[in-house]
């Protein structure tokens, strides 16, 4: 459980970086940002923090509005000549939503993560609580 614990220390940076990277263009970057949701999202219940149902609530948010932005853009997108009112566009609001929600998780597990003390593997070098080598 302690290598987990360390892991998600690294998960959730890779996540947080992912959500900041994918942002640069919302439909082409939208994989990233999905994968990055997931990888804060993990890495929030391997290191059982207060926000991992957030995280996972960002993450169902993200999936389902990238899943509706990609089903509509291949159907040829909303409004103009298509046919389709803007109207559709609300199907990709949990997109947008997702990623603030989970911003706003992984910034707040970083914090937490790195306040909490490192990991120990229990090689203290032989020095114990009690005075003895």
């Amino acid at each position: 459980m302690k290598h987990a614990r360390a892991w998600s220390r690294v998960l959730e940076i890779v996540g947080l970086a992912g959500l900041l990277i994918g942002a640069i263009d919302p439909l082409e970057g939208s994989p990233i940002i999905a994968v990055g949701s997931g990888l804060a999202a993990l890495a929030a219940l391997l290191g059982r923090t207060k926000h991992r149902r957030l995280l996972c609530w960002s993450f169902a948010l993200v999936v389902a509005g990238v899943g509706a932005m990609w089903v509509l853009s291949a159907l040829g997108g909303i409004g103009g000549s298509t046919g389709r009112s803007i109207w559709w566009g609300l199907l990709v609001l949990p997109y947008a939503v997702g990623w603030i929600v989970g911003l706003v998780g992984a910034i707040l597990t970083v914090v937490e993560l790195s306040r909490r003390p490192a990991p120990r593997d229990g090689c203290d070098g032989g020095v114990h609580a009690t005075g003895g080598a």
